[in-house]
């Protein structure tokens, strides 16, 4: 079954596209792409264990209450997407190119931006210092995800907010 969005809006395509143009500069488009590496998995797994063995109590916290948040994130973002089945812009617009070739075939929500956006959450929360680093971290690797082709503005706050969401959660269960 499909639940489909609301057409996409004119102002989104246009800062989707204005967003695009900036591939033409060549360090923008190698940016995004070692970027958007860091939102693949393999940083979190890396990150987590790192915060688990040096991070004291708060980063044995971390770690549990980040496994239940992402235990919450990835089948809800499993069922939205599969449910919504937004096509990816470079899908819809031939124009469009992929910079990189996504795991799946629907951008919304995006799922880079909402592990993203957990591991920003977990990390705020325990460790107050990096909160800055690691929420730009997260905006940075929502905004590679558009410029590499492969999403939507929408797709990624939507991701944000599921990321958040499902940290929160994560939170309260644990309480």
């Amino acid at each position: 079954m499909k639940f489909p969005l609301p057409e996409t809006s004119a102002l989104e395509l246009r800062f989707f596209f204005w967003l695009l143009s900036l591939n033409q500069i060549k360090y923008v488009t190698k940016t995004s792409r070692l970027i958007s590496k860091l939102g693949d998995g393999q940083f979190y797994v890396i990150s987590g264990v790192l915060f688990l063995i040096l991070g004291g109590d708060h980063g044995v916290q971390m770690f549990l209450i980040g496994c239940i948040a992402y235990s919450i994130e990835l089948p809800l973002y499993w069922f939205i997407k599969n449910s919504i089945k937004r096509d990816r812009p470079f899908r819809t617009y031939e124009h469009v190119s992929a910079v990189v070739i996504p795991k799946d075939t629907f951008s919304f929500p995006s799922g880079h931006t909402a592990a993203a956006f957990v591991f920003a959450t977990m990390v705020s929360i325990y460790f107050p210092p990096f909160t800055l680093p690691v929420y730009t971290l997260a905006c940075l690797i929502g905004l590679s995800r558009v410029l590499l082709g492969v999403h939507y503005p929408t797709d990624i706050v939507a991701g944000a907010l599921l990321g958040k969401l499902s940290a929160w959660i994560a939170l309260v269960v644990a309480q």
